[in-house]
């Protein structure tokens, strides 16, 4: 069973559709009230958006424990399953309407999100828009982060923890390890790991007799203190490969 929250016009037909795929750990805690805020304002503005709480977080089934990135992935998909099932009989479009009769479909990605919603993308047999919100390049730069937050929490409390190699040679081992209140598994840390900001492959699905998906529209948004404002350099390198690739930023 997973929780989700689903936030849409009262009535008549929607300007699109948009499943949220949530970031890591604390992160995703602590940016709660801002995505139920941004949520709101889709909605009045016209869009469907559902918030789910993946495999092992917030009151969903399971422990976090339990979570591996490919439940976490196939969640998404299942959210956007959902969504666009659910879309032709909750918000129908009228003639006359300035709406789609289907909708476009956008994956909402936060910080590691962003993988997930690309990981995503690879699997929804139809076409996804992504919006990216302060989007990190690669799996494997979150996990060191993540299981850095280990090795601090040891040195604050005057314990060895062995350091990251430890770590990780307990999750090779095949073995959980707490970090931070967590408890992540191998199939989590190594799906994470292995994950990557890169546009979703072109191919058909084996399972579905629609096309292959069309490179879609990238809306990148980052912090930043420069000034002018501008995106990072490795950021616009990103981008400029998306753009290559066929999508619209």
């Amino acid at each position: 069973m997973r929780l989700c929250v689903l936030r849409a016009p009262a009535a008549g037909p929607v300007r699109g559709l948009v499943v949220h795929a949530p970031a890591l750990a604390e992160e995703m805690n602590k940016s709660r009230r801002m995505v139920a805020l941004q949520s709101r304002s889709f909605a009045a503005q016209g869009y469907a958006v559902l918030q789910i709480d993946l495999l092992g977080c917030g009151d969903s089934a399971g422990d976090f424990g339990d979570a591996s990135w490919d439940a976490w992935v196939a969640d998404i998909v299942a959210a956007a399953a959902w969504l666009r099932a659910e879309q032709p009989r909750r918000w129908p479009a009228t003639a006359g309407s300035a709406c789609a009769a289907q909708p476009p479909l956008w994956l909402w990605g936060l910080r590691a999100g962003c993988l997930l919603a690309c990981a995503a993308a690879e699997r929804i047999t139809e076409p996804c828009d992504l919006l990216f919100w302060q989007p990190t390049a690669s799996g494997k730069t979150v996990l060191q982060q993540f299981l850095r937050l280990k090795t601090m929490g040891a040195m604050l409390g005057g314990q060895d923890a062995g350091g990251a190699a430890a770590t990780r040679a307990e999750l090779a081992a095949g073995r959980h390890v707490d970090v931070a209140g967590y408890r992540l598994s191998p199939a989590l840390a190594s799906g994470l790991e292995a994950a990557v900001l890169k546009p979703p492959g072109l191919q058909a699905s084996s399972v579905s007799s629609m096309p292959p998906m069309r490179p879609g529209r990238i809306e990148w948004l980052e912090t930043t203190t420069r000034e002018p404002a501008a995106l990072s350099p490795a950021a616009a390198t990103q981008l400029q490969a998306w753009e290559s690739a066929g999508w619209s930023a």
